[in-house]
């Protein structure tokens, strides 16, 4: 089979199938765009648009809003008008729209939440980050004074005047919301662009879809933290979708392991929430209650969602149990139905462990600023070379598919993808620019077990028009944990594989 048939059949059905034009006769395609170290994380553009000019431009437009808004609200670069701004204090001073209308919105929720969102609860984490490096908790007195000072009030705005007055220096962080207001912007700026029929826009797992189009999210199940590993599936239009989860960051401390996420009311830890998704209208609101929502008891979160026009949420207890507002499962997308192969008889070869699963740890080569991500491929392969799962593939423009030679040449790797859905987005806590998860539980491309025995893992690893990597590690996937550590390269940096027993 051809490979345009391959992806006119699977890559671009779901964007086509959902999505109109808004010219008759235009056909529009889905364009995908990937990058790391953006805000930190890693960054997916999706423009359904009548050409890939059009779907250029509007991938432009989006990163040049994304810049725009870093260079006034991150907490991170010293020149931002955020920090230049905290540096001061006592003095009333002209601020820009974006940098009043966050603070703003600090206010507005920190008074909602009843103070479980709040800009000064870095305090709270400076405090834990000390301790920690000292292998130690905070004491009661470093908790108690942390939680005086992060009650006080850090700053006035006077609307009529434009101006923020910093009023001391307890330490501020906007992550907590600015990070989806950001998306939120650059999201509207690529939809309004020419040509362009529906954007996407999702920044370290937080995302909104804007546009003639339905997006298929799947949401990141927090025992694996693994991409493969999936709670759900949503299928969003026109919506906002951000996830909170203590189980990527944290402090370790004499071998207990602390969220990162403080509730700014005790300076403690959380514990009781360890994932919370929430869909709204609004792109800035689903990251404020998605944060709100890992601090505050699922009583209190239900309440105050219950008076929130088209806000949706699923928590996840640290026990597993899951908690979801009345109208979650309305948002979840149409299952695919696959075929499986016939079960193995009774008394037949045994088959790969249940229990047990793959897990693959990844890290790219780190490039300094916003770089392109390249094009990769982790598939298994049995004994007799023949491919059993493909556990990820990416890539943007599938006419350089090619350039993963290994993964490319074998017909029955691009036939098994036929059919399938790889151009969904992925809600999850934020990770670490360049740094992924994947998992394979054993299971074929039709959902089924596969035999156990030995296995080999391919992972391929290509830049467009630029260097090439290729690993792969034979496994006895028969019921014994085992780790290997894989050879570092031009474009993986590092690869782990850890066979061992599923997290549950």
């Amino acid at each position: 089979m051809r490979l345009r048939f391959l992806l006119a059949g699977s890559v671009f059905a779901l964007a086509l199938a959902t999505a109109g034009s808004s010219r008759v006769g235009v056909r529009n395609e889905l364009y995908r765009f990937n990058y790391e170290n953006v805000l930190g994380t890693s960054a997916e553009i999706k423009v359904l648009a009548s050409s890939e000019a059009a779907a250029e431009r509007a991938e432009q437009a989006a990163l040049r809003e994304i810049d725009r808004l870093n260079a006034i609200l991150s907490g991170y670069t010293p020149q931002s008008e955020f920090s230049r701004w905290t540096r001061t204090e006592g003095e009333a001073l002209p601020v820009s729209p974006e940098l009043a209308e966050v603070l703003e919105l600090f206010g507005t929720w920190r008074t909602r939440t009843e103070g479980a969102l709040d800009a000064s609860a870095e305090l709270a984490s400076r405090t834990w980050k000390t301790a920690a490096a000292q292998n130690r908790v905070p004491t009661p007195s470093e908790l108690k004074a942390a939680v005086a000072a992060i009650r006080g009030n850090h700053w006035k705005l006077d609307s009529s005047n434009g101006t923020a007055t910093h009023l001391d220096q307890t330490p501020l962080v906007l992550n907590s919301l600015a990070k989806s207001y950001v998306i939120g912007k650059a999201a509207n700026v690529a939809a309004n662009s020419p040509g362009v029929s529906g954007v996407v826009v999702n920044i370290g797992g937080d995302l909104v879809a804007r546009g003639n189009m339905v997006e298929q999210v799947d949401i990141i199940d927090p025992k694996s933290g693994a991409e493969g590993s999936i709670l759900t599936t949503l299928a969003v239009r026109d919506r906002a979708v951000a996830t909170s989860g203590n189980y990527r960051r944290g402090f370790d401390i004499q071998g207990k392991h602390y969220s990162h996420i403080i509730d700014p009311r005790t300076a403690l830890p959380t514990s009781e929430i360890i994932s919370s998704t929430v869909v709204a209208p609004d792109a800035a609101q689903a990251g404020a209650l998605a944060t709100a929502f890992s601090v505050m008891k699922p009583a209190e979160s239900r309440l105050l969602a219950a008076n929130m026009p088209g806000v949706e949420y699923l928590l996840v207890r640290s026990t597993g149990e899951r908690l979801a507002s009345k109208g979650w499962n309305a948002l979840a997308a149409k299952s695919i139905v696959k075929t499986a192969a016939p079960m193995l008889a009774a008394g037949g070869p045994a088959t790969f462990d249940a229990s047990m699963e793959l897990a693959i740890q990844l890290e790219l080569t780190r490039l300094e600023g916003r770089g392109k991500r390249p094009y990769l491929a982790a598939w298994i392969v049995d004994q007799d070379k023949f491919p059993v799962r493909t556990v990820a593939l990416w890539f943007e423009k599938p006419r350089w598919l090619n350039e993963l030679r290994a993964w490319y040449k074998d017909d029955r790797l691009r036939a098994m993808a036929e059919g399938s859905d790889i151009t969904k987005s992925v809600s999850s806590a934020t990770r670490a620019a360049g740094k992924y998860a994947l998992k394979w539980d054993g299971k074929d491309n039709t959902g089924k077990l596969v035999k156990a025995g030995k296995y080999t893992v391919m992972i391929e690893c290509v830049r467009e028009h630029g260097t090439y990597q290729l690993l792969h590690q034979e496994i006895d996937f028969s019921g014994t944990p085992k780790q290997f550590t894989l050879p570092g390269g031009s474009e993986i940096a590092s690869a782990s594989l850890d066979y061992r027993k599923a997290a549950k």
